[in-house]
């Protein structure tokens, strides 16, 4: 199936806020690592969960595709793209890192309040960055694809229909943080 760059760049937003509300989670939930509060490891691992399963493994391979396509139209458009798979891997490292920190910690293996807490800074700060890149100079390449080549299409055969958390069905493995979320970001 393919489908129209325009709504592709549309998806790739929406995601991001979406990201963003998570890594604001996960920076309010730090507050507890470093004041010798008990934070909420299941939701810490809620969060990170859906990071390493949606945004590493769909949001940022689509993005790849978004940004091949700007290397085939455009070799200029292409200077600066060459960081992008880097970046995601260096985030997908640092998720995955957070991530088994967190599961090491539920099933009792003693993690330092540091090494956690320097970890999901390490990781929302790359994220972040990364994010605002994308959003600052890259994403608007693409507008400008999209706007020069209206039939401009991505092939996203390979990729879920539905965001597990965010979409029109919640996958049950996201069922609780997604109650938390309303809890926090009412309708």
């Amino acid at each position: 199936m393919t489908i129209k760059l325009t709504q592709v760049l549309v998806e790739l937003r929406e995601d991001h806020r979406n990201l963003r509300l998570l890594l604001d989670l996960l920076e309010s939930e730090s507050s507890s690592i470093t004041v010798d509060d008990e934070p909420d490891f299941e939701l810490l691992h809620d969060i990170m969960q859906y990071m390493t399963v949606y945004s590493d493994a769909v949001h940022h391979p689509k993005e790849d595709l978004v940004y091949d396509l700007l290397r085939e139209h455009d070799a200029e458009w292409a200077t600066g793209l060459e960081q992008v798979e880097p970046e995601h891997r260096e985030i997908a490292y640092l998720g995955t890192t957070l991530r088994n920190d967190i599961e090491a910690i539920i099933s009792g293996t003693a993690v330092t309040r540091d090494r956690l807490n320097s970890d999901l800074q390490d990781y929302v700060i790359q994220l972040r960055k990364h994010m605002r890149w994308e959003e600052d100079e890259l994403f608007p390449m693409a507008d400008k694809l999209a706007s020069a080549n209206r039939d401009a299409c991505i092939s996203v055969a390979l990729f879920p229909d539905d965001d597990p958390l965010f979409g029109a069905t919640t996958a049950a493995s996201f069922t609780n943080l997604l109650t938390y979320l309303q809890k926090y970001r009412p309708a």
